[in-house]
């Protein structure tokens, strides 16, 4: 089992970002049409809905927003169908990037990611061009408090079918297959777990370093991927010096 906190900084994260912005609800009620169309508008019966509902509360999304989306993803109000295209390519130096999108109009969304990359200093490339340097791995975020037993909730992780674990002082990151996701998830919450986040990751199989100039440019990129409504998530394998603060 690992002893430190890497999974905080394998994935860009938007919580503080985000939160301020007010397009994080549309990305997350994409996610959410995309889960109902899936697997329908029931979260019993829907892991995959359930995972977004809760990474919507997480980010303090009103339930009444939750439950219009659900609906206009049902058909009860809007027909709207998202295509969830995945694009690769090339950061300042080189850096990997993919970017992940759900999209109603795919030339709209292929023309601004082709621009944020050009904008940047990066290029745009072909399919699979980097994603071989990343694996996806399955990241189910738990809220710890003070009265942790860092070795029981391991061991909880680990019965529930957790391939690895590690923590931060506020955190617990716990890694599973990406199909076994729902399953460790469901067994952390019976066990009375407070699930910050559970879905699918591309981490990068190692970083690479950037001098000062090339992480500003990959952070003006990562910034212009957060606040374009398509991108869902963008995955980098640049080693930014302040990735844990952005958390």
């Amino acid at each position: 089992m690992s002893g430190h906190s890497k999974w905080a900084t394998i994935k860009r994260q938007k919580g503080k970002t985000d939160a301020a912005r007010a397009n994080v609800f549309t990305k997350i009620g994409r996610e959410l049409a995309v889960a109902v169309k899936a697997g329908g508008p029931d979260p019993n019966n829907n892991p995959r809905l359930r995972d977004v509902i809760a990474k919507a509360r997480s980010a303090n999304m009103p339930n009444d927003n939750i439950m219009r989306s659900i609906k206009k993803a049902s058909g009860e109000e809007s027909n709207v169908v998202y295509d969830a295209i995945t694009y690769e390519g090339y950061g300042s130096g080189g850096v990997a990037v993919i970017v992940e999108t759900l999209t109603d109009n795919k030339n709209r969304t292929a023309a601004s990611v082709r621009h944020i990359f050009d904008k940047c200093g990066g290029s745009l490339g072909t399919t699979n061009c980097v994603s071989y340097m990343f694996e996806s791995k399955g990241i189910i975020t738990v809220e710890k408090s003070a009265s942790d037993d860092d070795e029981e909730v391991m061991m909880l992780a680990l019965e529930c079918g957790a391939d690895d674990f590690d923590s931060s002082e506020t955190e617990y990151y716990i890694t599973a297959a990406p199909s076994a996701v729902s399953l460790v998830r469901d067994g952390l919450e019976k066990a009375g777990r407070n699930i910050i986040s559970a879905e699918v990751r591309q981490v990068p199989a190692s970083t690479v370093d950037v001098d000062e100039a090339t992480e500003a440019k990959i952070k003006r990129m990562l910034d212009m991927f957060d606040e374009d409504d398509d991108v869902q998530n963008v995955y980098h394998n640049a080693d930014l010096a302040d990735d844990d603060d952005e958390e």
